[in-house]
């Protein structure tokens, strides 16, 4: 679970120990603590040091993750934090990431969100449970959020803690007004309440209706992604054929389903723009998410699909070896008899591994004379993405195998000769 060592989190934490140790129940599960030291207040030290023996006394294995929160990445200091922070919950080995959040911190996302602008997703708030989602597209997480204090008060949790004698840190960050959910929580939802006694309620309650019309928009994209390509692409032509509004609910739920956080509607609305309107033939790279090695969202033959960022890999010998690290992927070398490139003549010359460079021919048959490169991989298919950093073997001056296209016809292996069998993994 996520320790802050607030009120909130160390009541959280003193359950589930009580309930990992309660004879009476049948439960059985092991117990962990992740506190994110954030760095960002002069008593960082002292609250992972207060987590630590509070864990050490509870008996809980205890794991501290020290973060760099930028102050540059135009987030916004809270937001930085935030994003942080989820992105060493979703780096931890585990099913379930439990944390502490309330019926009253559920109330003021309500109203930061509302007050950003945000749409039926943005307006539910938070759920009980959701599956764990990251800022960085090149990270994906099979562990589940839970948050089983929602409907629980601020007051009632500190009732229990002061009950139990619990002992607990206070943020001095929290008593900051430039922090926007602060100023919510001191001035807006106080004179709320004044008004609307039972405001609390209330918004929870909305949350509730906003998060049931959300599971609704996102059964309607289910249906919709039934036109979903074998290869994860999502056809232009099915985009073409939905209204505006059921697109972008597509598009969001697409990304979502590929773990990525899905942009606000503006942006999901140029997305949409840009993959429709696009000629057959015209490359659309939309970059995705900002942390991390990042994803871009491209459009191929009707399709669009998300593509990580890989820089050109340079080139490099090849002396033998069987596996050799490609583009993020890897380059096998399997021998073998009868197949593959003939072993005898790669001894003859230096043997390289370096990308396309344009211009090239290559002759992969006996049915066919020698013909471009670029002509040979448009025609296979194979994305432009993935021609700029595809693996070819060169020794000497002969251009011998082409991942993707297989071995020139000049090098290929005799029955029962020794060979090497190229494969590419990226």
């Amino acid at each position: 679970m996520g320790l802050s060592g607030g009120v909130d989190s160390v009541v959280l934490l003193h359950v589930l120990a009580g309930l990992r140790t309660d004879s009476d129940l049948d439960l059985a599960f092991d117990l962990g603590a992740l506190h994110v030291h954030h760095g960002l207040s002069p008593n960082a030290d002292c609250w992972a040091d207060f987590c630590a023996g509070l864990c050490r006394d509870w008996g809980v294995p205890l794991e501290i993750v020290r973060l760099r929160v930028s102050r540059t990445s135009g987030l916004g200091l809270e937001a930085a934090a935030r994003e942080g922070r989820y992105l060493a919950y979703a780096r931890a080995d585990t099913r379930w990431i439990v944390l502490a959040h309330h019926r009253d911190d559920q109330a003021e996302t309500l109203l930061l969100n509302l007050l950003r602008g945000a749409g039926v997703h943005g307006a539910s708030a938070m759920p009980e449970a959701r599956p764990l989602a990251s800022s960085d597209p090149s990270l994906t997480s099979s562990s589940e959020l839970l948050r089983p204090l929602l409907a629980v008060s601020r007051a009632d949790i500190e009732t229990y803690a002061r009950r139990h004698g619990l002992s607990w840190i206070e943020d001095e960050s929290n008593a900051d007004m430039a922090l926007t959910r602060n100023f919510l929580r001191a001035e807006v939802l106080p004179t709320l309440r004044h008004r609307f006694p039972h405001a609390h309620d209330s918004l929870s309650r909305a949350t509730e209706h906003f998060s049931e019309a959300a599971g609704l928009l996102s059964e309607l994209a289910d249906l919709d992604l039934a036109g979903l390509q074998p290869d994860g692409g999502l056809p232009v032509a099915l985009l073409a054929r939905l209204s505006a509004a059921r697109g972008r609910n597509l598009l969001r739920h697409w990304l979502q389903k590929n773990g990525v956080l899905a942009p606000d509607a503006r942006h999901l609305g140029e997305m949409r723009r840009q993959l429709l309107e696009a000629g057959s033939d015209a490359g659309v790279a939309i970059k995705l998410g900002r942390s991390g090695q990042g994803l871009y969202l491209r459009r191929h033959r009707g399709a669009a699909y998300l593509v990580p960022q890989r820089s050109v890999p340079v080139e490099r010998p090849w002396r033998g070896e069987r596996e050799v690290p490609w583009a993020g992927g890897r380059l096998l070398f399997d021998p073998a008899h009868g197949a593959g490139i003939r072993a005898e003549r790669l001894g003859k010359a230096p043997v390289l591994i370096r990308p396309r460079q344009g211009g090239e021919q290559f002759r992969p048959d006996a049915h066919r004379p020698g013909r471009s490169l670029k002509k040979l991989l448009q025609e296979a298919a194979v994305p432009p993405w993935r021609r700029d950093v595809l693996p070819c073997l060169w020794c000497g001056e002969d251009l011998v195998w082409v991942a993707g296209l297989g071995v020139a016809l000049d090098w290929q292996c005799e029955p029962e000769e020794p060979g090497w069998v190229p494969g590419w993994t990226g």
